[in-house]
């Protein structure tokens, strides 16, 4: 019977990699966007302010909204006296909205996603739920189930609460504000672009002119000054790969961003909260990014078709073959820090369920039935963590053959064989003993 062990890792985050960006932010963290791998953290589990990196939220609810069929891209939004009221307050990021036009769902998504407006995802709330109160609702079910932890929504834009005019939502207090911790956030923009990756194509775009009447408009201009072609001065902000995502700034919540960026094969999500000033999120995102891209990248630690030796064969039972082959389907890649690449090792991590007590899996099956997984072991000082403690680099282990279902016969004459072997074996064991 083969000795296979689930291996559990936990990480320590090393005191010197702190110390290696001068990051002026109360809290941070910076992931690979596909394995969810922590590449660095800070206070990562301080719960604080969010302000507008609420709307990666309320994106993602208006995303389930028209996939489920709710609503569609091309509706008209009813806009309440209150949404068309607070859109012409302009201390806040609004496009001004009115009564008597129509906008739709896909204009004015546009406009929260580019301008952060805040009336916008008012009247889309009002739209998805019939009203923001119960929107709200669906933002804490929804954090719950992506397992976000450190959260509470309170409204759908990210103002406080003291900010909408005595129209927040109810149940919560008037000068409310929504938190999340910098993992959580990271976790909520992970689920955004994995399961609505075109959010990025919106996010990415750097001027827009909104209609709000039937003969004016209003430009938007990407809030995420990472973005290049807003204007000119703000080019020395513009950052290579960027892929979005939410800015958020507020009197309590200070300066804060979640960044994507992509170069090469290599997809990183960042997270910076309480900066100092508008213009720092950004300086400080480019730190966080330069540190992933200059001191990581994707390496292909084992080839496809690599089992551990020795491990490469496993026992069957009721079949026509005693053992089966095994190998995996694909590359084990993983996210490395530059000059790390001999500290992994492999571990082969079989389905106890799809084994008898021996360890021996039942036959019939087919070539490429799964039977576990082979994964990456980090060998090094510390271990590694990644958002949710069931995520790791693996890849799947099949069977390289079928192996059929044995037939009476050949059951029958093994258990013979095996009758007379145990015979024999102790007519041995016995003459063994006269001597």
């Amino acid at each position: 019977m083969m000795s296979v062990a689930l291996v559990l890792t936990f990480y320590i985050q090393p005191q010197n990699v702190e110390a290696s960006i001068d990051l002026n932010a109360d809290a941070a963290i910076l992931i690979d966007a596909d394995s969810g791998k922590i590449l660095y953290q800070k206070q990562i589990d301080s719960v604080l302010p969010i302000a507008s990196m609420t709307k990666m939220m309320s994106q993602y609810l208006i995303f389930e909204a028209v996939e489920a069929g709710i609503i569609s891209w091309d509706q008209e939004v009813p806009i309440s006296d209150f949404a068309a009221e607070l859109s012409h307050d302009k201390s806040l990021s609004n496009v001004s909205l009115r009564q008597d036009y129509a906008y739709t769902v896909k204009e004015l998504y546009e406009s929260v996603t580019i301008y952060s407006a805040n009336a916008s995802m008012i009247a889309l709330a009002d739209l998805i739920a019939g009203s923001e109160t119960e929107f709200v609702k669906m933002m804490n079910a929804k954090a719950e189930e992506l397992g976000l932890e450190d959260y509470e929504f309170v409204n759908s834009t990210g103002l406080n609460n003291s900010d909408l005019k005595g129209n927040h939502p109810g149940g919560t207090s008037p000068d409310a504000e929504n938190v999340l911790s910098a993992r959580a956030t990271a976790k909520l923009a992970y689920h955004l672009i994995h399961n609505y990756p075109e959010i990025v194509e919106t996010a990415t775009i750097p001027t827009k002119d909104f209609q709000t009447g039937p003969d004016t408009f209003e430009t938007m201009e990407n809030w995420n000054w990472m973005v290049s072609g807003i204007k000119p001065d703000l080019e020395r902000f513009a950052y290579d790969g960027i892929e979005g995502l939410k800015t958020g700034s507020t009197n309590t919540a200070g300066a804060a961003f979640t960044g994507v960026a992509k170069r090469g094969d290599l997809r990183l999500i960042a997270v910076v909260m309480r900066t100092p000033t508008r213009e720092a999120r950004f300086v400080e995102t480019a730190k966080l990014f330069d540190y992933g891209f200059n001191r990581f990248s994707q390496v292909e630690v084992f080839s496809e078709g690599f089992v551990p030796e020795g491990e490469d064969l496993i026992p069957v039972v009721g079949g026509k073959d005693r053992e089966v082959g095994v190998t995996t389907t694909a590359p084990l890649k993983s996210v490395v820090r530059t000059g790390e690449e001999e500290n992994y090792s492999s571990q082969l991590v079989l389905d106890q369920s799809q084994l008898d007590e021996e360890g021996r899996l039942q036959a019939p099956f087919d070539a490429g039935h799964k039977v576990g997984t082979l994964e990456l072991v980090y060998d090094g000082e510390d271990a590694e963590e990644f958002l949710y403690s069931n995520q790791g680099d693996a890849v799947d282990v099949v069977t390289s053959s079928a192996v059929e279902k044995a037939g009476w016969f050949s059951m029958t004459m093994r258990a013979v064989g095996g009758f007379f072997s145990g015979i024999w074996t102790g007519v041995v064991d016995t003459v063994k003993g006269w001597f």
